[in-house]
């Protein structure tokens, strides 16, 4: 008498769930209950469908190609079948359904029949594609932009290089005709056309990054290095001292990560206070699936609220009489991070010196 109230319950419980389609099968996949959820996910009462086949909810397509029955024998040889497709409700709409059907059997491990739950995810699957659809708008859009960027940047460098070109002539040929007025503006042109040809290589550079997509171990410490010797001038000018702890091997690209660290040592140096001997401190970290790498200085720092400012392109905080570049360094540097799948953030207290963190995890791709 317990077991029967137990199961009586059961069946209560059961029937009045609403967000999950429940219902059970005999050996033959013919439908013998029907709950609440069926009723709202698939749109039958239950008069409409108990006694009938289950295949009632398949397409034409998944009809022919018997998916109904193959469920079935899945889980009757596993134990259980899962799948997720298109159904039909009662008029005609599809929905995307997750499906599981489980095999039942008796005390004596005979089969009795099937328990099929199913769930509609309509709008989980169009949020998907609709998500996916946007990610690879979103991409196009990007490849065609930097592609816009590189074709630009590198049509025109031939007509800057003439009018260099000509400048340098200019100058050879005419200095001594030219009065005081006539020399200043011949300066402003000269001047105007260099930061011109600077700002060209700087897109260029940043169209580049990423495009030649071969990872590779990577030895940060022996790029360290590297990167000091072509940074030598700048280091003895200013005096600075740079101290790397062992940095370990990484797998990412190792152009870009030659760039990422240059441009971050360099920034160091160029933005030190005026009169202290730079000094750069680089380490690493180790971290669950990645290593987190620590490049610090001891420069002017920076103001809080300008952190989101200095990773886009082309933003400067400083005038070029106070500090020379184009505003590109760090939006190279965040692109470059962003390649390898990793994070650049900053930490700085003005007239303190500042530390940029990036992570490099273990696999890019």
């Amino acid at each position: 008498m317990l077991r029967d109230t137990n199961s009586s319950y059961i069946e209560n419980m059961i029937g009045e769930i609403e967000d999950y389609a429940i219902l059970f099968l005999d050996t033959e996949g013919i439908i013998r209950t029907w709950n609440k959820g069926a009723e709202k996910v698939k749109g039958y009462q239950s008069e409409e469908v108990i006694g009938k086949h289950f295949r009632l909810f398949y397409s034409t397509n998944d009809r022919e190609n018997q998916k109904p029955e193959n469920l079935i024998s899945t889980a009757q040889k596993e134990g259980k079948a899962i799948d997720e497709g298109w159904r039909i409700k009662k008029n005609g709409d599809r929905f995307w359904a997750s499906v599981s059907i489980t095999a039942i059997h008796n005390e004596s491990l005979e089969l009795i029949g099937f328990t099929k739950v199913t769930r509609d995810l309509t709008e989980r699957m169009l949020a998907e594609v609709s998500l996916r659809q946007y990610s690879n708008q979103l991409k196009f859009k990007n490849s065609e932009l930097e592609q816009f960027v590189y074709i630009a940047s590198h049509d025109l460098q031939e007509p800057l290089q003439t009018v260099i070109n000509f400048i340098e002539l200019f100058n050879a040929e005419y200095t001594e005709a030219l009065d005081e007025n006539a020399a200043l503006y011949l300066r402003f042109i000269e001047s105007a056309s260099l930061r011109m040809r600077a700002l060209i290589k700087s897109l260029l550079d940043y169209s580049r990054i990423g495009m030649a997509k071969e990872a590779e171990k990577v030895d940060l410490d022996k790029v360290a290095g590297s990167v000091l010797l072509d940074l030598n001038s700048q280091v003895q000018e200013k005096n600075a001292s740079v101290n790397i702890e062992s940095l370990p091997v990484v797998y990412g690209y190792s152009v870009e990560l030659r760039q990422l660290l240059q441009n971050l040592i360099n920034n160091a140096i160029k933005f030190s206070k005026p009169g202290i001997e730079p000094v750069i401190n680089i380490s690493s970290e180790r971290l669950p699936n990645e290593w987190r790498i620590k490049v610090s200085d001891n420069g002017i720092g920076i103001q809080k609220q300008h952190f989101h400012k200095i990773f886009m392109i082309f933003q400067r905080l400083h005038s070029r009489e106070e500090y020379e570049g184009n505003g590109i360094g760090l939006a190279n540097c965040k692109k470059i991070v962003e390649l390898h799948k990793g994070v650049l953030e900053v930490e700085s207290t003005p007239g303190l010196g500042s530390t940029f963190y990036f992570n490099i995890p273990d696999q890019v791709n």
